[in-house]
Parts: structure tokens; sequence; C-alpha cells
């Protein structure tokens, strides 16, 4: 996000990614879109197993939505989360079939390869890419964020 200040987290294995999954879940609110980036087997799926896990949203195992496109948690949170997969969406047309719409407006979005939304990407949102670490498992996570998710960004930084 242009201008958007930015955190760098080191996240040495799989249980730091699930750390901060779980706190990122632990910080949002309705509307909230969290955009996921990075290359395949960067972890973007794995964070948001742990983030869905992290709203007690899973009653079973969290599947990738990649040949679904989109899956909806809801449990007994009044927030569900929708996780989309864009990775096979060939036009951002494609998404009014998916409820996007919809997703905004009730839930928490998680959206793995946010590019492929062009125009429909929301401007408020957290950017949350993902990179292959040092050793296996490493990841480091680089967040930004626009309006309210900068001061989400500042709290988060301090632990």
């Amino acid at each position: 996000m242009n201008g958007a200040p930015t955190l760098t987290i080191d996240l040495p294995d799989e249980a730091a990614t699930g750390g901060l999954a779980a706190s990122i879940a632990a910080r949002v609110r309705k509307g909230d879109v969290i955009a996921l980036s990075g290359p395949l087997g960067s972890g973007k799926t794995s964070f948001a197993r742990a983030f869905i896990r992290a709203r007690g949203l899973d009653s079973a195992e969290v599947p990738s939505p990649t040949f679904m496109l989109v899956e909806v948690y809801d449990g007994d949170s009044a927030i569900p989360v929708w996780h989309f997969d864009l990775y096979r969406i060939e036009s951002p047309d494609e998404l009014r079939e998916l409820g996007l719409e919809e997703a905004l407006a009730e839930g928490v979005s998680l959206i793995e390869w946010p590019e492929r939304l062009g125009a429909f990407l929301p401007a408020e949102r957290l950017d949350l890419t993902l990179a292959m670490g040092k050793s296996a498992g490493a990841r480091i996570a680089t967040l930004s964020g626009s309006g309210l998710w900068q001061a989400r960004l500042k709290d988060l930084g301090r632990g």
C-alpha cells in the first residue's frame, strides 16, 4: 500500500506463523479484509487455517479453497470468516458468483491471490505478504495496512 507503514516479522516456524495469525484474528472486526500474498508454498493457506482456528470456527479440517474458490466459516461466531483462494480466477467479473459483496459486508475476508481482484480489492485492508525464510518452515511476514489497520499494526508490533 502506498505510503502505509510496514511491519516485518521473522517467523522461524509454523507455530510462529500460527501465533501471528492468532494475534491478527484477535484484532479483526466485521468488514475487515486481509489480503494474503506470496508465491505458491509460502504459507498463505497455513496462515488462513491458523486464523480460522484462532477465531474458534473450525469444527473439522480447514481445507484449502483452491478448487472451491471460497469456504465460509461461521460456527458460533457473530462474524463469519470468508476464505477466498483466487488462484484459478481469470477475471474479476467471476467474483460476483462467489459472494464477495456479502463477505465484505457481513464478515472478515481472507483473500489469497488478492491481485486477481483488480479494482474490486478494497482500499481499506491489511496486506500480508509471506516469503520463504532461511530454514525449512521459516517465513518472513510483511504487513501493511490502511485506515484502522495502521493503529492495529502499531499495537501488533508491540507484542
